[in-house]
């Protein structure tokens, strides 16, 4: 195995210059260089990266926080983020949080202690209070998830007027009894869907309904769970507003099993344009995020700040959304009936 000793003698330069080089420092000419990297390639010689990166104190390593991979949104924002990523030479790592508090504190430890330079939080349970000290240690960039602040950088959709334009198609479709479905823990997008959702409902004068049953919905289990208990306790709700693909696809599975019409009876809206909200029959009304797009700026970002020596300004990126209108709520050729 060739060694940065083999390098030196061939590009006749010294064991220093070759190691200037390498770890892309001045005061080495172009000729010189030229030599170098030539003498690298005839050789096979393949620098220790993990010396230089001992050396440089980075460790070419980015965490991503999300509560769970199987989340399909989740899994394709993760493939997004790490195909920018390697473009500017870093790796990712994925830290499930499962909505868990110390959980999430624990994996930023990973900026405190050196092992990561940088972190992009894809969800988040703390308050801020608690993830803010981490600034300290190394660059934090908000990716979906966000919240009213100008102390951290956050690339996002408006989530408050996508769940108000998505309420408002199921009002525009003739509902008149919706319910909203959340996932468990409450985060700032839920209670921005919330909100949005709210809105909606008060400016047509329309009822809210709460039921505990729908703040744990999360998977299709969930979701023919939700639709099992609209069933039982609450069989005038004649529109949801899930905000999961996952969640709608397990409301409209359990209705073909149980003899209740999409969208007559129930008009479904989820949320993400997941592959399974077109596949279902009928195929499911949906809000989609531009995740390639984000998933860029949030790299963009976050490598400019681990970059940078000097104090970067903390930004917001706002993209569009787009609600797609599909069969779960189309009632426009169909008779709609009464329960």
């Amino acid at each position: 195995m060739a060694t940065i000793e083999d390098v030196a003698k061939l590009a006749g330069s010294s064991r220093t210059t070759v190691s200037r080089v390498i770890n892309d420092q001045p005061y080495v000419t172009k000729d010189k260089k030229e030599k170098i990297m030539d003498a690298m390639r005839q050789l096979g010689y393949v620098p220790n990266s993990s010396a230089r990166r001992l050396r440089s104190q980075r460790t070419e390593t980015i965490a991503v926080l999300l509560p769970r991979i199987t989340n399909p949104f989740f899994g394709h924002l993760i493939e997004a983020i790490e195909e920018e990523a390697s473009k500017y030479g870093y790796q990712v790592i994925v830290c499930q949080t499962h909505d868990k508090k110390q959980k999430e504190l624990d994996y930023l430890q990973l900026l405190k202690t050196k092992q990561v330079d940088g972190v992009v939080m894809a969800s988040f349970t703390n308050d801020w209070m608690e993830i803010k000290p981490f600034l300290d240690s190394g660059p934090i960039v908000l990716c979906n998830e966000y919240m009213d602040t100008d102390q951290v950088s956050m690339v996002h959709i408006d989530h408050r007027q996508a769940a108000y334009d998505a309420t408002i198609h199921l009002i525009e479709q003739g509902c008149q009894h919706i319910a909203f479905t959340s996932g468990g823990q409450e985060t700032h997008i839920s209670r921005q869907r919330k909100s949005g959702f709210h809105q909606a409902l008060s400016e047509h004068n329309l009822p809210f309904y709460s039921d505990s049953k729908w703040t744990e919905a999360l998977d299709v289990k969930d979701g023919q769970k939700v639709l099992e208990h609209l069933k039982s306790v609450h069989p005038y709700i004649d529109g949801i507003f899930t905000g999961s693909d996952e969640v709608a696809a397990g409301i409209v599975y359990a209705a073909a099993q149980g003899n209740w019409r999409i969208p007559e009876d129930l008009a479904v809206v989820g949320f993400d344009n997941q592959m399974l909200s077109l596949l279902m029959v009928p195929s499911i009304t949906t809000i989609e995020q531009p995740v390639e797009d984000m998933a860029r700026k949030t790299i963009e970002v976050l490598v400019e700040k681990m970059q940078s020596k000097q104090p970067q300004r903390h930004t917001r990126f706002v993209y569009p959304y787009e609600l797609l209108k599909r069969n779960s709520t189309d009632r426009s050729s169909v008779t709609q009936s009464v329960h």
